[in-house]
């Protein structure tokens, strides 16, 4: 899920050496699980003179062989001091780091400064792009090519990040500077794209932001943030980073973490510093979280818009990250607090499964009956079954709470488009029984790839069919992701830029055809042995070219798809490549590579950030010679950034000049993932937080385990 910040939340991070991509196994003897997930027992060194600065001197608890109990939190707790060197020129170089880590001063020291080679190879090779689609299909794919491209991507945005906005939460490319969210900023952009530097091995890039965590990273910003955001972002972001940095360490290594080093707990210890923090969001009548809370006072705030209330999915996503700190830490309150929400959303035993979109932080009553998957409904379902894959698949009440939602959306919101019968995953903005409204927010699009790992398990299909527990029921779940994949990959082949707009609306029938009007369906027949052996065939028409001439008038799939004046920017979204990751390492089917490569040409085509030498120009110019000859004289062009749209229907189109962190965090770690293979970061051992942060899957051990049953259905 990547919703645009409304209160900001903190964290940051750059930089690390090397260049390599191998994988090794874990440091921690014979460990299979969770390896390297505590504190060590180190000498007395920085970690122990930091542990008395974190509030009332409270130690820093042990994260290794760590007993289960419930933490007292602190509230307004210091942020750590420098300590103080034992002679004057050690105390001027600290004061000199610390002046160049705050202010963003000789940022690129680590590279030589950007990347400008890399822009220049980028921008040529975007040059290329057309003649490249007319030779496509007569040479085998080279899909670790494409994956460099991405890569070359990445450097590029980070670098003119690193350059020109370095510790700052926003970043302008166009204008080349920022600005922080709060005051002092939060980090926004270097934590939540620390795990894409340390995925695509960018050594050096990662130990500028680790350096810049430990030397300007703080929490005590007397300002509330997004209860939310800050915690799939931040949270997510420092316990990815913990992960990969342990379980993997030659992926982009820095000797500051390895084992024994003083600084390897630095992630672990910044993240329960935060999460410390966060836990007064918690703290309402109904443990419903607040939509926002003060670090500084670890104090949970209604919201400032909506009457005060929740977004239903902000306070169901953020389950993951805190379980998955409980079960590092071995403190049970992270966990309670989040499982005291799911307890609380189920009890009130919505119909079908499917929860209004706004929920009363004090009485933990749900507002309203406005019924979507798009923006703030979404991933309350994506973290059903998340939950359930997190923790091994031993918690099945969020098996049946998704299984019960997802028969709630083919039931109430699935349809078809008039003309090319595209299925769609409309909105009920009056409640189930009321009109549906056939409107898909490209957030919905993170639903395709969610509905085949519930499927599967994030097992290969072809593995998942010879389960005894392979049903019709999952054979249509998979025809439904299908069918769903290719209309989002409709809304990117609809503009002229190739680039999906933030909402699309859709031509259906009056009344609609809802997937429930279909025969023979395990909705309407029950749930059965699977009918055929091969996958069920799709529904929807071809999603056939336009004719360049014009000459085709005929009715097709572009007549189904109507995008408002107000609805055409692009943000850089991720979650249709999202989808088309796991479905590609679900089904194994190429076509969503195929559909991943068109859309990753056609950002860089359209929100590339192009400059030039200041006294040249992008396409060169014929110069005048003193006998009265020309030459053409080169500009040396570079892509120095990527920018989100105002228009993606328009060529050249529009540019908004913000590069979101979601670009970095997500966007281009899913291009990158999915032309990997796909054991690199699998999904039988790993599941993606909403911000495509990766955890692994854990069993449930002590206290950390469901603490609360389903109530009866009435």
């Amino acid at each position: 899920m990547s919703f645009q910040p409304q209160n900001a939340s903190p964290f940051a991070s750059a930089q690390r050496p090397l260049d390599d991509s191998y994988w090794r196994a874990s440091r921690n003897p014979g460990g299979n699980k969770l390896p390297g997930y505590g504190l060590s027992g180190q000498p007395s060194t920085v970690t122990d003179t930091l542990n008395g600065f974190l509030g009332n001197q409270r130690t820093l608890p042990m994260y290794k062989d760590k007993p289960y109990f419930a933490p007292r939190r602190t509230g307004p707790r210091f942020r750590r001091k420098r300590t103080l060197y034992g002679s004057v020129v050690l105390l001027l170089l600290g004061l000199l780091w610390w002046y160049r880590e705050s202010f963003g001063y000789w940022s690129g020291f680590s590279l030589g400064g950007p990347d400008l080679a890399k822009g220049e190879e980028l921008w040529h090779w975007m040059q290329s792009l057309d003649s490249e689609s007319e030779n496509e299909g007569q040479e085998p794919i080279d899909w670790a090519a494409r994956r460099e491209r991405v890569r070359d991507a990445f450097i590029v945005s980070w670098d003119g990040y690193e350059k020109y906005a370095w510790g700052l939460d926003e970043y302008y490319p166009v204008r080349k500077g920022g600005r922080h969210m709060v005051q002092g900023g939060m980090g926004w952009i270097i934590v939540d794209a620390l795990d894409t530097l340390m995925i695509m091995n960018l050594t050096s890039r990662v130990q500028h932001a680790r350096n810049w965590i430990h030397n300007s990273l703080h929490y005590n910003q007397d300002h509330d943030v997004n209860t939310f955001e800050t915690t799939i972002r931040m949270l997510g972001g420092l316990l990815s980073a913990h992960y990969l940095s342990t379980k993997y360490p030659n992926l982009a290594p820095v000797s500051d973490d390895d084992a024994g080093a003083p600084g390897e707990d630095l992630y672990i210890e910044t993240a329960t510093d935060l999460a410390n923090r966060l836990l007064g969001a918690f703290d309402s009548n109904s443990g419903i979280p607040y939509a926002s809370v003060n670090l500084n006072k670890s104090m949970g705030l209604p919201s400032h818009a909506d009457a005060g209330a929740s977004s239903t999915a902000e306070a169901t996503t953020v389950q993951l990250e805190f379980k998955y700190l409980a079960k590092l830490t071995g403190e049970a309150e992270y966990w309670r607090a989040v499982e005291r929400v799911m307890e609380v959303v189920d009890a009130q035993q919505v119909e079908d499964g499917l929860v209004p979109i706004y929920i009363d932080a004090n009485s933990g009553h749900f507002r309203g009956s406005n019924i979507r998957l798009g923006s703030r409904g979404d991933s309350y379902y994506e973290y059903l079954i998340k939950q359930y894959l997190q923790t091994s698949k031993q918690e099945p009440i969020y098996k049946d709470m998704w299984d019960e939602a997802l028969m709630g959306v083919r039931k109430h919101l699935i349809a078809y488009t008039k003309n090319a019968q595209l299925t769609i995953l409309g909105e009920r903005p009056d409640g189930l029984h009321n009109a549906l409204h056939p409107k898909m927010d490209h957030l919905v699009c993170f639903m395709p790839g969610t509905i085949a790992l519930g499927a599967t398990g994030g097992q290969l299909l072809s593995e998942a069919k010879k389960s005894r527990e392979w049903t019709q029921r999952h054979a249509e779940e998979i025809l439904l992701a299908k069918e769903l994949m290719k209309t989002c990959w409709a809304t990117y082949l609809y503009t002229q830029t190739g680039l999906a707009p933030e909402i699309t609306y859709f031509e259906v029938d009056s009344p609609p055809v809802m997937m429930g009007d279909l025969a023979g369906s395990t909705m309407t027949e029950g749930n059965r042995q699977p009918d055929q052996e091969e996958d069920l065939p799709l529904i929807s028409k071809p999603l056939e070219p336009v004719k360049k001439d014009g000459s085709d008038h005929t009715a097709s799939w572009r007549d189904d798809i109507n995008i408002h004046t107000q609805d055409r920017h692009n943000l850089q979204r991720p979650e249709t490549v999202e989808s088309l990751m796991y479905m590609y390492r679900i089904t194994g089917d190429e076509t969503y590579r195929q559909w991943g490569w068109e859309m990753f040409k056609s950002f860089v085509k359209h929100t590339a950030v192009v400059e030039t030498d200041g006294h040249q120009h992008p396409s060169g110019s014929d110069e005048g010679q003193a006998d009265g000859s020309t030459t053409t004289t080169h500009r040396a062009s570079r892509i120095v950034g990527f920018t989100s749209l105002s228009n993606a229907d328009s060529i050249p189109p529009s540019k908004r000049d913000n590069m979101e962190s979601f670009w970095l965090a997500e966007t281009l770690k899913y291009f990158y993932l999915l032309f990997s293979d796909r054991e690199f970061l699998s999904l039988e051992e790993n599941v993606f937080n909403t911000e495509a942060h990766p955890f692994p899957k854990f069993e449930l051990k002590g206290d950390l385990k469901t603490g609360w049953t389903r109530k009866t259905r009435s």
